[in-house]
C-alpha cells in the first residue's frame, strides 16, 4: 500500500534489522529470501528510496562469504545499506576496530552511519563504556579513515530528548564540560545548537549528565522549549 498514490508523499522507507550480522541466509536460502528481494526492488522501482539500516557490531560479522552475498543481492535490489552499532565494552571499545569495520563497510558498498551509546534500557553494566572514553573512541577511529568513511557520525545517545551527539570534552571558564548537540530533536529548531553539560567521568548516559555551570536546567529545558515548534526567532538564545 506504500507504493500507491495515496503515499506519493513518503519518499523514504527505512527497515532496521540484525539480520545481515547473524543469520545473512535470510537473503540467500530462506524459503522466502527470493520474494523478499523481489518486493525491495519493487520498492525501488516505484522510485522510494529503501533504506536498509544494518547493525553490525564488529568487523567479523562482515568476514564470511555469505554476509558478502547477502550484501550484494540487497544492494542489486536499488536498496542502499547504511551501518551502525552500539559502543560495547569487552566487544569493540577499540578504535581499530571501528576504523577496520568502517573501512570494510566501505569496501562492500555499505555507508557507515552511526556509533551509538548503549541504550539504558535492561541490564546493561557489563557493556556500558564512560562518555568521555565513547568519544576519545569516535575521535580516534574517525581519524583514522578517509573521508568515504566519514559518513558516520557519534557517539550518539537516544535519550528522551533527542538524539544527542557527544562533541567533545573541554574547559570553559575553568570548568571542564562535555560538548553536546541535538542531531535530531522533538523541536527541529533545536537541533545542530551545541550545549554545554558538567564533565563526570562516571557517566554512561545523558540522564547521568547535569548542566554546567551551576545551571539548574538545560537550555532545551527552560521555557518548555522542547513543545515548541515556532520559528527561530521565536527564540531568544543567550
Amino acid at each position: 500500500p506504500l507504493l500507491t498514490k495515496e503515499y506519493a508523499h513518503i519518499h523514504t522507507i527505512r527497515i532496521g534489522s540484525k539480520t545481515l550480522g547473524y543469520w545473512p541466509y535470510r537473503f540467500l536460502t530462506d524459503k522466502d529470501a527470493d520474494e523478499m528481494l523481489r518486493l525491495f526492488e519493487k520498492v525501488t522501482r516505484a522510485g522510494k528510496h529503501l533504506a536498509f539500516q544494518a547493525h553490525f557490531n564488529h568487523p567479523v560479522e562482515l568476514s564470511t562469504d555469505a554476509v558478502k552475498q547477502a550484501i550484494d543481492r540487497i544492494r542489486n535490489t536499488g536498496a542502499q545499506i547504511r551501518t551502525q552499532s552500539p559502543l560495547l565494552r569487552h566487544i569493540n571499545d577499540d578504535p581499530q576496530v571501528w576504523a577496520t569495520m568502517w573501512r570494510e563497510q566501505v569496501n562492500l558498498g555499505l555507508i557507515p552511519y552511526y556509533m551509538f551509546v548503549a541504550r539504558d534500557t535492561g541490564s546493561k553494566a557489563f557493556f556500558d563504556v564512560p562518555l568521555e572514553k565513547a568519544w576519545n573512541i569516535f575521535r580516534k577511529a574517525y581519524s583514522n579513515v578517509s573521508g568515504v568513511a566519514r559518513t558516520v557520525r557519534g557517539p550518539s545517545m537516544s535519550a528522551n530528548s533527542g538524539k544527542i551527539q557527544i562533541l567533545g570534552v573541554t574547559e570553559v571558564q575553568g570548568e571542564k564540560v562535555f560538548v553536546l548537540r541535538f542531531i535530531q530533536c522533538r523541536n527541529p529548531n533545536l537541533v545542530d545548537i551545541p550545549f554545554f553539560a558538567k564533565y563526570d567521568k562516571k557517566a554512561t548516559w545523558f540522564d547521568e549528565l547535569v548542566p554546567a555551570f551551576g545551571e539548574e536546567q538545560f537550555f532545551f529545558q527552560k521555557d518548555n522549549l522542547l513543545g515548541h515548534h515556532d520559528k527561530d526567532t521565536d527564540f531568544l538564545w543567550e
